[in-house]
C-alpha cells in the first residue's frame, strides 16, 4: 500500500504534538505517527489523503490556540511492506515497579521468563503499548495495587493493556470502554491473545453503568475533567480512581475536581513531564 508522509514542524512540541495526533488519528484517517525533534511525522494511505481537510484542521487548531504555530510538508512514500518496516523499529517495553516488572511485547518479540507479568499487545492503531510515559505509569499502578477480586473499569481502553494486566492480577471483572471501533476490535484481539476475558463496550462516559472498585482512565486533561463526575458515580465507596494522560502542570486542576467529587489524593507518579494520580473516593459516598 502506498502512503503519504506529512512532516510537521512546530514551535512547542510538548504542548501541541499530542493534540495533533489526537486530531489526525481520531478524527481523520491517519494510521501511524513518529515523533521527531522538530515535531511529528504522520502517515495516511494515498487514497485517503485530503489536503483540504488537513488544512482545515490546522486552522481550527490555530483558532483554538493562537500560539499554535506549525507548518507541514507532504511526500508520497515508496510502495513497500510498511508493517514489516514498523516491526523492525517497534521495541518491547520493560515496565519496572516496586516489587516486580511487566514485559509488554508484540507477538514478534521474544518471550521472557524473568518477569512477573508478560503482556502480548498488537497495537495496530490503538493507544497503549507502554512506550508512552502515561501508559508506563498506569501499568505500574495496576501492578502495585491490590486487584484481587475487584471490579475494574478501563475507560478509554485503547489496546486494553491496562485491563488485561488487571485481569492477570486477579480482578474478578474487567470492563473496557472505548469510543473508537478500531480500538474496540484491537482490545478484543489482545484480550484473546493473553487468555483473559474482558467485557468490551463501544461508547463514552455517558454510557457507564454498574459499580466498580477501580476505575482507570488514561485519556487527556479536558476529557478527564469533564467525565470525572461519571467515574465517581460508578465508583464504589472507598474505591480507587487512577488517572493519567496529562502533564504535571495540570495536576492541580484534576486534584481540585476530585476534591469536589469527594475524593482524596493517595499518590502520584511523574515521568518525562507527564503525571499519573491515584485517588480514593471517600467511604461515606452514597451509591
Amino acid at each position: 500500500m502506498k502512503y503519504i508522509e506529512v512532516c510537521f514542524t512546530m514551535d512547542d512540541t510538548g504542548l501541541f504534538r499530542d493534540l495533533l495526533v489526537d486530531t489526525l488519528g481520531n478524527e481523520g484517517p491517519y494510521e501511524s505517527f513518529v515523533e521527531t525533534k522538530e515535531g511529528l511525522k504522520a502517515y495516511v494511505p494515498v487514497d485517503l489523503f485530503d489536503e483540504t481537510w488537513l488544512r482545515q484542521q490546522m486552522q481550527e487548531l490555530r483558532d483554538q490556540f493562537p500560539i499554535f504555530n506549525s507548518q507541514f510538508s507532504i511526500q508520497e512514500m515508496p510502495d513497500k511492506n510498511w508493517n514489516e518496516e514498523w516491526e523492525k523499529g517497534h521495541q518491547a517495553v520493560l515496565v519496572e515497579y516496586e516489587g516486580g516488572s511487566v514485559w509488554v511485547r508484540a507477538p514478534f518479540h521474544p518471550h521472557r521468563e524473568d518477569v512477573d507479568y508478560e503482556l502480548i499487545i498488537e497495537p495496530k492503531m490503538s493507544f497503549g503499548t507502554a512506550h508512552h510515559p502515561t501508559t508506563y505509569m498506569m501499568l505500574s499502578y495496576v501492578a502495585e495495587l491490590d486487584m484481587q477480586g475487584r471490579r475494574v473499569l478501563d475507560m478509554g481502553c485503547g489496546t486494553a493493556v491496562l485491563g488485561i494486566l488487571a485481569k492477570m492480577r486477579g480482578a474478578e471483572y474487567v470492563e473496557g470502554v472505548d469510543i473508537d471501533e478500531w480500538a474496540f476490535n484491537n482490545a478484543r484481539e489482545n484480550a484473546a491473545s493473553n487468555g483473559v476475558e474482558i467485557a468490551l463496550k463501544l461508547g463514552d462516559a455517558s454510557s457507564l453503568q454498574g459499580c466498580f472498585d477501580v476505575v482507570i482512565a488514561n485519556i487527556n486533561r479536558n476529557i478527564l475533567l469533564n467525565d470525572m463526575g461519571r467515574y465517581a458515580a460508578v465508583l464504589n465507596a472507598g474505591g480507587t480512581l487512577l488517572l493519567s494522560g496529562f502533564y504535571e502542570a495540570d495536576e492541580a486542576a484534576l486534584v481540585a475536581r476530585a476534591g469536589e467529587l469527594g475524593m482524596t489524593l493517595e499518590g502520584r507518579k511523574s515521568r518525562d513531564g507527564w503525571s499519573a494520580l491515584c485517588l480514593k473516593l471517600n467511604q461515606n459516598k452514597k451509591n
